[in-house]
């Protein structure tokens, strides 16, 4: 019985894990989704005053 009952934990540890992965995709595709709409909302100017262009906003976005 106990036999059982470990496998159950550890399909609920797997989907957990699998659960929280998941998450933290989300999480970043979000934060990247805002950090390129924020940059594409500045002017050029602004974005220049800043050292970017907006070819740069997309590879920024991907490291945030």
């Amino acid at each position: 019985m106990s036999a059982v009952e470990m496998n159950r934990s550890q399909t609920g540890g797997a989907l957990a894990r699998v659960f929280a992965r998941v998450a933290a995709m989300i999480s970043v595709w979000h934060r990247a989704r805002i950090t390129r709409r924020e940059l594409n909302a500045l002017a050029d100017r602004e974005l220049n005053d800043i050292g970017l262009s907006r070819g740069d906003i997309e590879q920024l976005a991907r490291c945030v």
